[in-house]
């Protein structure tokens, strides 16, 4: 295996991530089939028996269809373990008022079930896919790992996002160059209700532009009657200068509930909706 891709070194952290984990012997792992926690399960099925392991995927109205097919997906590549469970959420009025926290909110029921799951199991540690890059922004979910004892492999090993995706490309991981995923929640402004309607019209917003092939990266931002799409910035020529696919969007997202179409010229931004705050924590 090489020990460079796009000029990351990642033996060393390959290395500590497997001592690591075999060092926690029976594990639970949070699993949403995305580039990290994809990454962190095939390691684990790497130097643990099968036994020992239980990818569990929290499904609900927040999660993207296609996020809970790749992860059925890949577990039953990765020969693991897999459970379904029901995301508890959008039962919390806090998390449904959108708060700056709502992230905490969300996380800490979410560990606190598999928690419950990981002990009926007999599992001795719940681990999740953060990596060292994700320090760099806003993120309360981790304050809630980091309260209930969650642990981050990822993150302990030093692991950065470009090596994560270097060593699953090495590993023949197809999920090496996957787009980044958050929870569809993350679309709407702070302080703006969270509803299951504007969860679907996000949901089917974005899959509708991925299906185009428009852009390697979408983020559709809900601000009401507004859709502010966010794409990889090059990218964003596809759009502007194509009026038959501008169109096409355009006529897609007005017929599930929207007045407006804008284009961010800035591009896809990770957790922009974060700028509001981060210069007042």
């Amino acid at each position: 295996m090489s020990e460079q891709q796009n000029g990351n070194s990642f033996a060393e952290e390959y290395r500590r991530l497997k001592e690591t984990l075999r060092s926690m012997k029976r594990v639970l792992i949070a699993f949403s089939g995305g580039v990290d926690s994809s990454l962190l399960l095939f390691v684990a099925r790497q130097v643990l028996p099968r036994d020992d392991i239980l990818a569990v995927t929290a499904v609900s109205e927040v999660m993207p269809r296609h996020e809970k097919e790749d992860a059925l997906t890949l577990a039953k590549e990765f020969d693991v373990e897999h459970l379904l469970i029901e995301g508890p959420e959008m039962e919390d009025l806090r998390f449904r008022r959108n708060p700056h926290d709502k992230c905490y909110l969300c996380k800490k029921k979410r560990y606190e079930s598999l928690i419950r799951l990981a002990g009926e199991h007999r599992l001795l540690h719940v681990l999740d896919g953060e990596n060292a890059d994700d320090h760099k922004d806003y993120r309360p979910g981790s304050r809630a790992a980091c309260e209930l004892g969650v642990r981050s492999p990822l993150s302990e090993a030093g692991f950065t996002k470009p090596q994560i995706r270097g060593l699953s490309k090495n590993l023949g991981l197809p999920t090496w160059d996957k787009p980044s995923c958050a929870c569809l929640a993350s679309r709407i402004p702070y302080h703006n209700r969270i509803t299951v309607q504007k969860l679907k019209q996000i949901d089917q917003g974005e899959a509708f532009i991925r299906s185009l092939n428009i852009s390697q990266q979408v983020r559709l931002r809900h601000h009401g009657e507004i859709a502010r799409l966010e794409l990889s910035a090059q990218d964003l020529p596809n759009l502007v200068f194509d009026e038959e696919m501008r169109n096409r969007v355009v006529g897609f997202l007005k017929s599930i509930g929207f007045l407006y179409v804008a284009l961010d010229l800035e591009g896809y931004s990770v957790g922009s909706l974060n700028r509001e705050i981060v210069d007042h924590l």
